[in-house]
C-alpha cells in the first residue's frame, strides 16, 4: 500500500460503505432488472473487451459487483476486488442469489496481488476508479503482476478534462495534473443527491501522460486510446440526454470529451 495515505483510504472506504446502502435500492443501478437478467455493461465495454468466454477476468474497484457478475454471465471466470466491505458483502450476496461463480475480495486495490495469487487473461476497471488513487505506479505494478503474459488490461473511465470542472460542471476549477489531493464534502450520492448520507472524500486527478507512463513502465503496450464526447450515465450535473441515449454537457454537443477507454497488452 502507498504509505502516508491511509487516512484518505479509510475516509473513502467509509464513504463507499454509505453509498452502497443507497445504491443498492436506486433506480440508477436497477438491481431488480439486473437480477432478472439485464446486463450492467455498456455497449462500449462489451464491444471493446470482446468475447470473454473461457477467459479469466479480474475486475478492479468493482463496487458491489454488477459488472463483475455481468462478465460472469458473458462466460468469464471472474474475481472482483473493492475497498468497501459493505459493497463486497452485497456482491457476494447477489452472486449466491443468482447462483453464479464469481469470487470477491475486499482489499485496497493496491494490495490486490497480495490477496489474489493467480494471473488473469483480462483485467478490467471502469467509471470512476483511478481518481481514488494517489499514485498510479503501484497500481500499474499490481496490474502487471496479476496479468498473464499476452493478456490485456482495459479501462473505460471518465475523461481527465471532465475532472477539471467544478461540481456544477460549469467552469474550470481543478488542475488537469496530479498536483494535490482534492478534498470535497459530500451529501447524497450520484444516484440520489438528496440521500441522507454525508462524508468527506479524497481524490486525485490523473492526466493521460501519467496513465500511459505508468502502464508502459510496467511492460504494457498501449493498443488503443479512444475518446468519447458523452457519458453513458446520468451521474453529473449540467448534462442533457441526446437522441442516442447518451449524456453530454448542456450546450456543448460533441465538443467536450467526457470519457475514454484504453486497452494495453502485457508484453513481458
Amino acid at each position: 500500500m502507498t504509505p502516508g495515505y491511509q487516512q484518505y483510504f479509510d475516509a473513502n472506504k467509509d464513504g463507499w460503505n454509505k453509498r452502497t446502502a443507497v445504491h443498492k435500492a436506486s433506480e440508477f443501478y436497477d438491481l431488480d432488472a439486473f437480477k432478472k437478467g439485464k446486463t450492467s455493461l455498456n455497449k462500449i465495454e462489451l464491444e471493446e473487451v470482446g468475447d470473454v468466454k473461457g477467459k479469466s477476468l479480474l475486475h478492479l474497484q468493482c463496487h458491489f459487483g454488477m459488472d463483475t457478475l455481468s462478465w460472469a454471465r458473458e462466460g468469464a471466470t471472474v474475481t472482483g476486488v473493492d475497498l468497501s466491505d459493505e459493497a463486497i458483502a452485497l456482491a457476494r450476496q447477489i452472486n449466491d442469489e443468482l447462483q453464479l461463480n464469481a469470487s470477491f475480495v475486499c482489499c485496497n486495490v493496491y494490495d490486490t496481488a497480495a490477496h489474489v495469487q493467480e494471473q488473469f487473461d483480462i483485467i478490467f476497471t471502469s467509471y470512476g476508479t483511478i481518481g481514488w488513487l494517489p499514485d498510479l505506479i503501484p497500481w500499474a505494478k499490481m496490474i502487471a503482476a496479476t496479468l498473464k503474459p499476452g493478456g490485456f488490461f482495459y479501462i473505460a473511465d471518465f475523461h481527465p478534462t471532465l475532472w477539471m470542472l467544478d461540481d456544477a460542471m460549469e467552469k474550470l476549477y481543478y488542475s488537469y495534473f496530479n498536483d494535490e489531493v482534492i478534498v470535497t464534502e459530500q451529501q447524497g450520492s450520484y444516484t440520489d443527491r438528496t440521500a441522507a448520507i454525508k462524508y468527506t472524500e479524497y481524490g486525485w486527478n490523473h492526466p493521460f501522460s501519467e496513465i500511459f507512463d505508468a502502464l508502459i513502465s510496467e511492460g504494457l503496450q498501449i493498443e488503443f486510446l479512444h475518446e468519447y464526447c458523452f457519458s453513458p450515465y446520468n451521474c453529473f450535473a449540467n448534462t442533457e440526454q441526446g437522441e442516442d441515449g447518451m449524456w453530454r454537457l448542456k450546450g456543448m454537443g460533441n465538443k467536450f470529451p467526457m470519457m475514454y477507454s484504453i486497452k494495453a497488452v502485457k508484453t513481458r
